[in-house]
Order: structure tokens, then C-alpha cells, then sequence
């Protein structure tokens, strides 16, 4: 993700870092240097020439733009859900974290003056299992390990277990039902105050659906297929539609109408994806160091990971 103030004046045509120019630098410069050389040329290719009014370009234009709209649209939907859920999962984890320190009883007994750093402490473990969720929610949506990142939060055998799983997210959910349950049956927490946990813990397993749900269904191959030849097919016969008519201003408005469209279509096709590691894309890790500083912070530990800042404008 992007974080960087809007530019003011000047400034602003002389970005790079940050803006979707590196993505389509090559396509934008192939179409201005084709303008050139229909300008050059005066629209003649091999001896012939080759008439075209600009009354098809703007039809065709505007429907494009209207095609380029509606899929940018239905791609920030995507973007912005995707947001949505990550929010609703550190919500629900401060959530549960919280309830998990006020109302489940620690597991020895006579133990009255609790601290939740015991690492005998059920409590704990299970809050260090929610913040190993958040970290391999992320690299379940970004299709990488990650276990050392896991090694910190987890015990040694369900390191192991958790190695075999395809679904490293669910085992770790599933693991938090077994000690809700364990505390239930111990008498730690009322059959009342689990259900309410139980009901978090059911609300971070649609989350986690939800993300799936997203990653796993793109907008349509074949919608988007149509959209870029259209597109770029404009884009190179757009010359040869304002030659006549603007003469050696063609490759400018050329440049100026390519950059339009292809930096449109390129950042539709990066947050399509919200979950990945494009410039665009939402920054999962800090939102994960998130979790973790809140959840330990509540466990009462003062030896903190630092809190991720951008690095060039730009945050993971």
C-alpha cells in the first residue's frame, strides 16, 4: 500500500514512486511512438494512406471508459471488502482477546494472583494462537509458508501438526474450539460467557472465509480479456483517427489518452488481487504487527515488535 501525502502543484506530473507509471511505462511508450510516426508519416503506411474520422474513436472512447469504470468499480468492491474483513478480524481479536483474559479462570488451582505471561497459562496460549492466525491468514492469501514466523506463537507439537495441514488458518481455529472446550469442561468460564466467545470465534472463521472468497474468485478471465485488447487496440489506431485534424499535437493527446487508459486498466488489475504484494495491494503485514502489539500489549509484555512504517512511500 501507498502511504504519501497528495502532491500540490508541479509536483504531482513529476511522481513516479507511487504512481502506476513503472506498470505501463513500455505499452505507453510503444503507442506515443507510434503517434509519432503516423504524425511523421501523415497517416500513410506503405504508399497507402489510411483514413479514419475521430467520430468512431469517440464512440468507441466512451464506451470504453464506460466498460473501464464498471470493472474499476467491481475491482475496488473487491479492495475494499477485502479491508473491510481485515478490519472486522482485529476488531474481533481485541475482542476475544479481551474476554479470554476476563472471563476464563487460569487452570491451576489456588492460583488467585494470575499473571497471563505463565506460559502454563491456557489463556495465553491462546492468545498467542490468535495472533499465529492473523500471520497465517496472510501467507495463506499470499501463498507462502511463513512457519518460522509461527514458531514464536505455537507449541512444538502443533508446530508439527501444523506443517501437514492445507489449511494452516482453519487448524489454528480449530485449535482454539479445543481449548475453549477444555476450559468449558475445567470449569474456567460458564457455559453462558463461552458461548459469547465461541460466537467471536465464529465471526473470525467468516473472515477468513470471506478472504477466501475473494482470493479464489477473480473478476472473469474472459471480461478482462476483452477489456485489454479493447483497449490497447484503441489506443494504437487512435493516431491515425487525429492526424488530419491536429497534426503534430497527435502524439501528445495520444500519450495523454493511453496514459488514461492503461493506467486504469493496470490498477483495476492490482486491486483486483487486494491480498497480494503489488504497490496497490492492502498492506496485510502491518495490519498483522497490529494484532500482535495489541494482543501481547494485553498479556501484559513491555518487549514489543516495532510497528511497520512505510518504507519509500510504501507499506507491506
Amino acid at each position: 500500500m501507498i502511504i504519501r501525502e497528495r502532491p500540490s502543484g508541479l509536483r504531482l506530473f513529476f511522481i513516479v514512486r507511487g504512481s502506476i507509471v513503472p506498470r505501463i511505462k513500455w505499452p505507453l511508450a510503444v503507442t506515443v511512438l507510434l503517434a509519432g510516426i503516423v504524425t511523421l508519416t501523415h497517416g500513410t503506411l506503405f504508399k497507402l494512406k489510411i483514413m479514419m474520422t475521430p467520430i468512431p474513436f469517440s464512440l468507441i472512447g466512451l464506451a470504453l471508459a464506460i466498460f473501464i469504470g464498471f470493472r474499476n468499480s467491481a475491482s475496488y468492491d473487491r479492495y475494499w471488502e477485502g479491508r473491510k474483513l481485515w478490519g472486522e478480524l482485529i476488531s474481533k481479536s481485541r475482542s476475544l482477546s479481551r474476554q479470554i483474559l476476563t472471563f476464563v479462570s487460569p487452570a491451576r488451582e489456588g492460583f488467585s494472583d494470575w499473571q497471563p505471561t505463565d506460559a502454563r497459562d491456557v489463556r495465553r496460549r491462546m492468545i498467542y494462537r490468535l495472533v499465529a492466525f492473523a500471520i497465517a491468514l496472510r501467507h495463506h492469501l499470499r501463498d507462502t509458508e511463513g512457519l518460522d514466523e509461527l514458531r514464536e506463537y505455537l507449541l512444538a507439537e502443533e508446530m508439527e501438526q501444523l506443517q501437514l495441514m492445507h489449511s494452516k488458518p482453519h487448524f489454528l481455529l480449530q485449535r482454539m474450539g479445543y481449548d475453549l472446550r477444555g476450559c468449558l469442561e475445567n470449569k474456567q468460564v460458564s457455559e453462558y460467557l463461552a458461548a459469547n466467545i465461541d460466537e467471536n470465534l465464529t465471526a473470525i472463521t467468516s473472515c477468513f472465509t470471506g478472504c477466501e472468497r475473494i482470493k479464489n474468485t477473480p473478476i472473469p478471465f474472459t471480461y478482462n480479456l476483452l477489456l485489454h485488447r479493447t483497449a490497447y487496440l484503441y489506443c494504437f489506431l487512435l493516431p491515425f483517427g487525429l492526424v488530419d485534424s491536429i497534426g503534430f499535437m497527435t502524439p501528445f493527446v495520444v500519450g495523454i489518452v493511453s496514459f488514461t487508459f492503461f493506467g486504469l486498466d493496470a490498477l483495476g488489475d492490482e486491486i483486483e488481487e487486494p491480498f497480494g504484494v503489488l504497490p496497490n495491494d492492502l498492506a496485510l503485514s502491518s495490519m498483522c504487527r497490529t494484532i500482535e502489539r495489541d494482543l501481547r500489549s494485553a498479556l501484559g509484555e513491555t518487549e514489543l515488535p516495532a510497528a511497520l512504517l512505510p518504507v519509500g512511500y510504501r507499506i507491506l
